[in-house]
């Protein structure tokens, strides 16, 4: 074991389980006042629920050895009772600093999907269909891209930090959840507007720096890529903010806070499977196209008709796609010891592409299949007058703001 290594993934994995209730302060602002509690609770409710699932069965699956075609691990770490003194293979950290670093990413991923559905599902569904989704969705993709006898790994497909693992997977998740569970009672019709973007800026703060952590710390050493993960995310997250708001502004006519908190954001995804892989002039172009193109794509969920409640679909989908698919073509060998197309090697671009498409697919349809199944065991969906009232007060009697 190396003590330098293990300090710094152990400081990593603190980063990224605090990026959690940051993202609860993100998208609690985003909500209206008589939802933000229960929009805060998904997330936080997830540290708990998605932690246990991690130790019970959720590592066993992702990350022990292959049982079927690459496609699941068996059941080594169930309960995590192998999990001792040993080393993590081939690294310089003890096992148990890995489960804890990657239950961070377990926490997250899932409560990034809930802001797709924020302020309609009832509290009890999304229970269920959490503990499923984690198990059945978000485990099998880890397995297939992080695991070393994982079918897109043995393909040579880059995800440094959860480009497809993490984003894409969460962003077509939201896609079929707002699909399915439908739009929120008046959208369209009456203003739904953020009730308190100072929360949503603080979260979005702490999510930029957890971001550190995320990435910099997928190195799992405290060694020259962690530093250059740490340079990268921090200049693309400022290239995707300027862009979001130079691209706001000009059709707009004026910047907003929730503009540049939300080009961040879409510039720390982007960067996230590129970070082991890229130099810095290239994150700052992933950075800018980032910022300009999920701004669209937020902007296109008008125009195609889906209420995305916090635009999950249009920052985690498209800039996860973005990234991966940048990291085919900015990946250089003398950064992460690959070549991208840009490089001269194109068939690492489009490697990136079948792992985009499959982990797409898989996303979407398993997702719908696990919603019609729990859809016709309980009410997924908050009654009408359940929803008018507020979720706060008709799922856990609670109020926010007593003025």
């Amino acid at each position: 074991m190396n003590t330098g290594d293990n300090a710094w993934v152990l400081a990593s994995s603190a980063l990224v389980l605090l990026m959690t209730p940051g993202l609860a302060m993100f998208y609690g602002g985003m909500t209206r006042s008589k939802n933000v509690l229960t929009t805060m609770m998904h997330s936080f409710f997830l540290m708990g629920l998605a932690s246990l699932i991690w130790m019970l069965w959720g590592f066993s699956f992702a990350f022990a050895p292959d049982v079927f075609l690459g496609l699941t691990g068996g059941l080594h770490y169930l309960g995590l009772v192998a999990v001792g003194r040993d080393l993590w293979g081939g690294t310089t950290i003890p096992t148990s600093t890995y489960v804890i670093f990657q239950c961070g990413f377990a926490v997250l991923t899932p409560a990034l999907i809930s802001g797709a559905f924020a302020e309609r599902m009832r509290f009890g569904a999304f229970i269920a269909f959490m503990a499923v989704w984690v198990t059945l969705v978000y485990c099998p993709i880890c397995h297939w891209v992080w695991a070393q006898d994982g079918w897109l790994a043995k393909l040579g497909a880059l995800d440094f930090a959860g480009g497809t693992v993490v984003h894409i997977n969460a962003g077509m998740t939201a896609l079929a959840c707002v699909l399915l569970v439908g739009e929120r009672k008046g959208y369209g019709e009456q203003a739904m507007l953020p009730h308190n973007l100072p929360i949503t800026l603080l979260g979005a703060g702490l999510l930029w720096i957890g971001w550190f952590g995320f990435n910099a710390g997928s190195a799992l050493k405290a060694d020259q890529s962690a530093s250059m993960a740490f340079l990268v995310t921090h200049l693309a997250a400022a290239a995707a903010s300027v862009s979001w708001l130079a691209s706001e502004w000009m059709l707009r006519g004026r910047p907003t806070t929730l503009g540049f908190a939300s080009g961040a954001v879409a510039g720390l995804v982007s960067i996230t499977p590129a970070a082991g892989y890229v130099n810095p002039v290239s994150a700052v172009l992933i950075g800018l196209v980032a910022g300009s193109l999920c701004y669209f794509a937020v902007l296109a969920k008008g125009f195609l008709a889906y209420d995305d409640s916090l635009d999950v679909v249009g920052i985690h989908a498209v800039g996860g796609a973005w990234g991966a698919l940048a990291t085919g073509l900015f990946a250089t060998k003398a950064i992460g010891g690959v070549d991208g197309l840009l490089m001269g090697n194109a068939a690492q671009f489009f490697t990136q592409v079948v792992a985009v498409v499959a982990t797409a697919a898989y996303s979407f349809l398993a997702t719908g299949a696990i919603l019609l199944v729990l859809d016709t065991l309980m009410h997924v969906r908050a009654h009408e007058d359940e929803e008018r009232r507020g979720m706060d007060v008709s799922m856990h009697g609670e109020s926010a703001y007593n003025l």
